[in-house]
């Protein structure tokens, strides 16, 4: 088999592909498209010299690739890429999703690769972009056993650190676990903003929550506590997490849970949160906005 990886890049997706150039064992130039031309060409000239090329179309990379890689936004973008990728003759090739999409769409596309006798294996990840760059995410795989064998040599040891497989189910099991999955950071990153302003409110103070939460609650707790204490959750020029995104990702989970006959009262109270940061920062509002969104129905500045 030819090695050549094609990913669609969004967030996180520098880390993966350093990652699979650096430790993915490829016989062939990890081949990069994106549907903004300047960042495929940002991430190429970030990648070591001759380690990886660019394509100018979906239909280049796809010709060039066995294994395809994909990466995008949200269900809309997916939908697109892989009609377009279908246009050319995928016969034996494998494409393999790591966009956080509603399980719906994903058993959808592999419905669609299948009928052009191509296979499909659902990768979402959970991670920050620091987690990719680390190679730490953790990846869930679903779909044929022998088609996520063909998945695993690029996952854990090389982009992530652990797999959850459930290989012979159903895709869209992978992704139905991706979007519940996060709603936990949702509902701790509102957790954590609600106690943020009661501690400055109630003369507590961030500083001594901060000491408590460091004790007892290591690991993503106190990075987001940290992001938002140092304001970081307002100052970038891009978000590390957009709160459209996340929105997107909560809708799916409301309707997952409504479908099911059950609520999810933290995500709606999270979602109605991330829709005021929306209002105040538009394009720039990170999910860590919740923070701001808080401070602001608190009678507080949404910049601390």
């Amino acid at each position: 088999m030819e090695d050549p990886v094609d990913p669609f890049g969004e967030l996180g997706i520098i880390g993966m592909c350093a990652n699979l150039v650096e430790k993915g064992n490829l016989s062939s130039p990890l081949i990069i498209y994106n549907r903004t031309q300047k960042r495929a060409d940002d991430l190429n000239a970030k990648l070591p010299s001759g380690k990886s090329k660019i394509a100018t179309t979906i239909e280049e990379a796809v010709s060039s690739s066995d294994i395809i890689f994909t990466c995008v936004g949200d269900d809309k973008a997916i939908f697109e890429t892989i009609e377009t990728a279908l246009k050319s003759n995928v016969k034996g090739k494998l494409f393999v999703d790591c966009s956080t999409v509603h399980p719906d769409t994903t058993n959808a596309l592999a419905k669609s690769i299948n009928s052009k006798e191509a296979e499909f294996v659902a990768c979402p990840v959970f991670g920050a972009p620091a987690m990719a760059d680390a190679g730490q995410l953790i990846c869930v795989l679903a779909g044929p056993g022998s088609q996520v064998d063909k998945v695993k040599p690029y996952t854990k040891g090389v982009m992530g650190k652990a797999d959850i497989d459930f290989s012979d189910q159903e895709h869209g099991k992978a992704t139905q676990l991706k979007i519940i999955g996060n709603t936990f950071i949702l509902s701790m990153i509102e957790t954590i903003s609600e106690g943020h302003v009661v501690a400055e409110k109630s003369g507590l103070g961030v500083e001594n929550l901060q000491k408590f939460i460091e004790i007892l609650f290591p690991g993503p707790y106190v990075m987001y506590s940290k992001r938002l204490s140092s304001g970081d959750y307002h100052k970038r020029e891009e978000p590390l997490f957009a709160a459209t995104l996340a929105r997107k990702d909560a809708k799916h989970a409301l309707d997952l849970a409504s479908a099911s006959g059950t609520r999810m009262k933290n995500l709606e109270v999270a979602d109605g949160h991330l829709a005021d940061v929306e209002k105040h920062a538009g394009s720039k509002g990170d999910i860590a906005g919740i923070y701001g969104a808080v401070r602001q129905e608190s009678g507080l500045k949404f910049e601390n």
